[in-house]
C-alpha cells in the first residue's frame, strides 16, 4: 500500500473512533433540568402553625400556590410539571386566593402552553397540587400507587376525605384513558434525571423529587416541607400525624438535605420566600438554574 494510502486510511480510521467517542460521551451525559417556579395563586393569612407544627398560634403568613416547570437541557421537547395547582371553582372558593391565575395560563410565563406538557409529576392528592391536572390535555399523570390505591375507588369514589370527589373521578377518568402511571416504590427514576422519594408522610403516600441540574441535585419537597422554616430549623410539618409520622416527617427532610447537592438547592411547597432568593425573571417566576 502507497503511503499516502495508509495515512489516508489511519486519518480516517482516526475520525470514525473520534465521531464514535463523540456519540458515546453524548449519550452518556446525564439529563440535567431547568425548573421554573411559577406563583399561581395566594393564600392569605393562613395561620403558621398549620404549617409548621408547634408554630406560635398567634403568626400567621401568606403561603403561595406552586407549579414547577420541569424543562431537559438541549433539544428535548419535553415538558413536566411538578404538581397543577387548582382550578375548579368550588376550591377556588374554598381557598380564596388573591390574586389568583389558572394555573395553565400561569406556565405561560416560562413560554411554555398547556397543550406542551408531556408529564405531570403529582406530589399527593390534596387539591391544591392535583385539581389542575386536566387542564394540560396532553399531559401523562405520575403518582405513588399508594397514594392513588388509598384515596381513588375502583370507579372514581373518594375513599378518604384527603381527596376532593371531583379529584378522585378526574384520576380514574385519566387512568381509564391511560394516561397514569402508578409508581410503586421509593427512591425510582420515573424519568431520566428524575428521582422520586416517599416518606414526607404529608399524606398516605406523598413524594418529593429529586431533580438533575447544572447546580447538582435540587429538592422539590411539595408539602414534605411547607416552608423554609420546616427546612432550615429540621421543624416537622403541621397537620394530625401520630407520632410515628411525625418522626417520619423529620427522617424526611434529614434525608432532603443528604440528596440535595447543597442545603439551598432544597426548595419547600408554598414558601413566598422562594421568590425573593430567585428574583428573576420575576413576575411570579423563579428560575433555579
Amino acid at each position: 500500500m502507497e503511503s499516502t494510502e495508509l495515512l489516508t486510511d489511519l486519518y480516517s480510521h482516526r475520525r470514525f473512533l473520534l465521531a464514535l467517542a463523540v456519540a458515546f460521551v453524548g449519550q452518556s451525559q446525564p439529563t440535567r433540568y431547568h425548573i421554573d417556579a411559577v406563583w399561581f395563586a395566594t393564600e392569605r393569612d393562613i395561620p403558621v402553625h398549620y404549617l409548621v407544627l408547634h408554630a406560635d398560634t398567634t403568626r400567621t403568613s401568606d403561603v403561595a400556590d406552586i407549579v414547577w416547570v420541569l424543562r431537559p437541557e438541549g433539544t428535548s421537547k419535553r415538558v413536566i410539571l411538578f404538581d397543577a395547582g387548582y382550578y375548579r371553582q368550588k376550591i377556588v372558593d374554598k381557598a380564596k386566593p388573591a390574586p389568583y391565575t389558572r394555573p395553565s395560563d400561569a406556565i405561560r410565563k416560562t413560554g411554555v402552553a398547556p397543550d406542551a406538557v408531556t408529564d405531570i409529576v403529582i406530589s399527593h392528592v390534596h387539591s391544591d397540587h392535583l385539581d389542575g391536572a386536566d387542564l394540560f390535555p396532553k399531559a401523562h399523570i405520575w403518582i405513588q400507587k399508594g397514594e392513588y390505591e388509598h384515596y381513588v375507588g375502583r370507579n372514581g369514589e373518594a375513599l378518604d376525605r384527603g381527596i376532593d370527589a371531583a379529584d378522585a373521578a378526574m384520576l380514574a377518568l385519566l387512568r381509564r384513558a391511560g394516561r397514569v402511571t402508578l409508581i410503586d416504590g421509593d427512591d425510582l427514576e420515573i424519568m431520566p434525571g428524575i428521582t422520586v422519594y416517599t416518606g414526607g408522610r404529608h399524606t398516605y403516600a406523598s413524594q418529593y423529587l429529586g431533580v438533575a441540574t447544572r447546580h447538582g441535585t435540587t429538592v422539590l419537597a411539595s408539602d414534605d416541607a411547607v416552608m423554609y422554616q420546616n427546612i432550615e430549623n429540621r421543624i416537622p410539618i403541621a397537620g394530625r400525624f401520630a407520632p410515628a409520622d411525625t418522626i417520619a416527617n423529620l427522617q424526611a427532610q434529614d434525608r432532603m438535605h443528604r440528596i440535595a447537592s447543597d442545603p439551598k438547592l432544597i426548595f419547600p411547597g408554598h414558601d413566598p420566600a422562594i421568590f425573593i432568593r430567585y428574583p428573576k425573571p420575576g413576575g411570579g417566576v423563579a428560575r433555579i438554574e
